[in-house]
């Protein structure tokens, strides 16, 4: 048996954001519960160099919307990275659910050898799709909802495992 290339990316996407929405919930309840000002935990980092709470938010629902746009071969919408607390993050992730659920199957089916090509500043890197979505994307977006559930996690979020995999 064969996997597609939707079905490693759609539907991995809409369940790690259902989970991702799912935490957002459980800080949002969590800062109203303990009086905290939920700023404290968005704009929270582990480390001085490392990306805010807000940001690995932003980041992953990026991974998810412009990898399924880029292996359908259209252009992703641009999202305005101005989040600033729980249920506009909550929203960002689900209008990004939305959009990655749009996709079916024969848009994303057949792209492992699409040529794809990102640019960033004077870098140009071009992927295979399969290559694109096994060594890019995927990780990107685990790589930041887990950084997302471990600044939560710090700050006294009660959060387990079951909460990351749903």
């Amino acid at each position: 048996m064969t996997l597609s290339m939707y079905q490693a990316s759609v539907p991995v996407f809409t369940r790690m954001l259902n989970n991702l929405a799912a935490i957002l919930e459980k800080a949002a309840a969590h800062c109203e519960a303990k009086k905290i000002d939920p700023a404290a935990l968005i704009n929270f980092r582990l480390y001085p160099d490392m990306f805010a709470f807000a940001k690995q938010v932003q980041i992953a629902t990026d991974a998810a919307k412009n990898g399924t746009a880029r292996l359908a071969g259209v252009e992703p919408p641009v999202f305005e990275d101005n989040e600033t607390t729980f249920p506009q993050l909550i929203e960002r992730v689900k209008k990004t659910l939305a959009y990655v659920n749009t996709f079916r199957p024969d848009q994303i089916d057949g792209t492992e050898e699409r040529e794809i090509t990102l640019t960033r500043g004077d870098t140009v890197v071009t992927y295979r799709g399969q290559a694109f979505l096994l060594n890019r994307v995927l990780p990107n977006l685990y790589f930041h909802i887990t950084t997302a559930y471990d600044i939560l996690r710090h700050n006294g979020v009660e959060l387990g495992k079951r909460d990351y995999l749903g």
